[in-house]
């Protein structure tokens, strides 16, 4: 029996507003840290000890009243993507806690705090739009469309030379060390699975295109056999769900709802089910709560042990940088992480890499504040297109940057590149609707 229409949209318009985002973004901080405590039975670098949870209870309790800042501020590029660093930082609040690692926990702690205040200063506030240089025409536009699904077919054609394999995910690492793909390949496929398909689907299914618009989901989804990757596989699926979730409630509530849903439900089904990780329910848990959120604020806790007792780097693990000066590591932070603490190749948000790699604690929130100028370029040149939009074709990059340092995100993912193509966009585009 479903709900009467009344229900329905008294909730949504509930949803919506202040009060309902208040809710929310609260509820979502408590599902963060009992999300932990859950993991912490199943991951062995995240610990968590009774004893000490009132301490982790006034912490959390405290850090959360940074979330009301999400119900006042107006959606943007950097709302969505903020409110997801917002997790993670609360994560890592909750981890630095209880972990045995040891570093100076209360310095660790205070620097990802002010971090993530200077990173969301810009990234929330500067919205002002860029002078207009360039802007297509509506037709232009869309040919452009019609060129970015004729190089991503090229890229899947190639790239499918050098691998392409029909394997479940759990036999996925089986084969990811042996894949090998030539350097300017790698960008094209970072750029168009990341960037290019999903900004294409956006405006084709906003359009009302929805044969396009499956096309894209289609091509979307060959990136899996070739890359072996979870992202590739989920990603369609992903941005289904936000066009869904766009569709019912306003953008700032779609964007806090696509990121606290789903750890809500891999909450209520570890509670329910006390699966193991290798069940349907246990591997949900282990994607969702474990892999995309506890992950990526593990990192920061292995970061910081690390780098308190090894040199920083002071860039020079970025690629372009590496030649110009001395750099105390050879390999990509990722595989000295691994080989450090075998986790696997430990990839980290930019908090963890040009923060606490890079400068160490006490700098570590200026390279926030840097790194949030950089991405409110994102909000000015996105100004005046519709928000459902922004949000759909910005859809893959919160998770980009969880797990990959900004200048990776900016590069080899493409954001750069969605940028532009915000800027370059006729804003009357969907006005004229097929």
């Amino acid at each position: 029996m479903s709900a009467p229409p009344g229900i329905i949209s008294d909730l949504r318009a509930y949803l919506d507003s202040k009060a309902g985002l208040r809710t929310m973004v609260l509820l979502h901080s408590a599902v963060t840290c009992l999300s932990l405590i859950e993991v912490a039975t199943f991951q062995l670098s995240i610990d968590f000890n009774p004893r000490r949870l009132w301490i982790a209870v006034i912490v959390a309790i405290g850090f959360s009243a940074v979330s009301l800042l999400f119900v006042s501020a107006r959606f943007c590029f950097g709302y969505f993507v903020g409110f997801y660093f917002y997790t993670m930082i609360l994560g890592f609040l909750w981890i630095d806690v209880f972990s045995e690692y040891s570093y100076p926990h209360l310095l660790a702690g205070g620097s990802a705090a002010v971090s993530l205040l200077l990173l969301l200063m810009p990234v929330l506030l500067i919205r002002a739009p860029l002078r207009p240089l360039v802007i297509l025409s509506n037709d232009r536009f869309e040919q452009l469309l019609t060129f970015i699904l004729a190089i991503s077919v090229a890229v899947i054609a190639v790239a499918a030379t050098y691998n392409f394999r029909l394997v479940s995910i759990a036999n996925i690492y089986d084969y990811r060390d042996i894949l090998d793909f030539p350097g300017p390949l790698r960008y094209l496929i970072g750029w168009v699975s990341s960037t290019l398909l999903p900004f294409a689907f956006a405006c084709y299914w906003l359009l009302g295109y929805d044969w396009r618009a499956a096309l894209v989901l289609v091509l979307l989804l060959l990136f899996y056999p070739i890359t072996l990757t979870k992202f590739a596989f989920f990603t369609p699926a992903w941005l289904i769900t936000l066009a869904v979730l766009s569709r019912l409630l306003e953008a700032r509530a779609a964007a806090i709802v696509s990121i606290f849903g789903p750890m809500l439900i891999g909450l209520l089904v570890i509670w329910l089910t006390e699966a193991s990780l290798r069940s349907i329910p246990g591997r949900y848990f282990d994607i969702v709560n474990i892999r995309m959120i506890a992950t990526a604020s593990g990192a920061l806790d292995i970061y910081n042990h690390f780098f308190a007792s090894h040199p920083l780097t002071w860039f020079c693990q970025i690629s372009v940088l590496k030649p110009l000066m001395h750099c105390p590591y050879e390999e990509p932070l990722a595989v000295v992480m691994q080989n450090t603490y075998d986790f696997g190749n430990l990839n980290a948000s930019l908090f963890a890499t040009e923060g606490i790699a890079s400068v160490g604690p006490w700098l570590a929130p200026l390279t926030a504040l840097a790194a949030g100028l950089v991405l409110a370029l994102g909000n000015r040149a996105s100004a005046g297109l519709p928000p459902r939009f922004v949000l759909m074709s910005s859809g893959v990059l919160p998770h980009v940057l969880l797990n990959v340092p900004l200048s990776v995100a900016m590069l080899t993912h493409g954001t750069a590149i969605l940028f532009l193509l915000w800027y370059v966009m006729p804003r009357s585009l969907f006005e004229r609707k097929p």
